[in-house]
């Protein structure tokens, strides 16, 4: 009986032990967590009045058809600036709208990427809009070729005529 009594007390302490470590470790995510959603918090939450600001003034320009969009869908897109807005991840940053026309050029063929880029950049001509269902950017690019002789060869030893069959 003594044997099982020992065991218990030995076996009640390892438990205490593991207990207390699970508490350390638990604390310690909650730490990690609440620094992580503070951070996040005060990143989103830099200027949510601007935000929206923003919202209210593009739901008022749907509810008033301002929009290229029908009421519905201009709805929908406002809700989701805000949110993203909220989550700061939405910016109207010129140089995010450029490394992201550029990554579009990524698509484009290896032949063509160039004139892509350089209109990306404000080269060349560019008309439409987006009510009118897409800007079109052209850029015009000059290349010289070399002429290349179009008469046949003659062998030695063979008449012109030879060549036709």
């Amino acid at each position: 009986m003594l044997f099982t009594h020992r065991f218990i007390v030995a076996y009640s302490s390892q438990l205490q032990a593991i207990k207390k470590t699970l508490l350390h470790w638990a604390l310690a995510l909650i730490a990690v967590l609440a620094f992580l959603f503070l951070g996040t918090a005060q990143a989103a939450g830099k200027a949510p009045s601007d935000a929206q600001a923003r919202y209210k003034a593009d739901r008022a320009a749907c509810m008033k058809g301002e929009t290229n969009q029908d009421r519905a869908t201009c709805l929908k897109e406002a809700g989701a600036a805000l949110y993203e807005a909220k989550r700061g991840k939405l910016s109207e940053n010129k140089a995010d709208y450029e490394k992201d026309a550029l990554m579009r050029c990524n698509l484009v063929s290896a032949e063509d990427r160039d004139a892509c880029i350089r209109g990306v950049r404000g080269e060349g001509k560019t008309t439409g809009s987006v009510a009118e269902g897409g800007i079109l950017r052209e850029v015009t690019t000059v290349e010289t070729v070399q002429p290349q002789n179009t008469m046949p060869q003659n062998r030695p030893g063979r008449m012109p005529s030879d060549n036709i069959r």
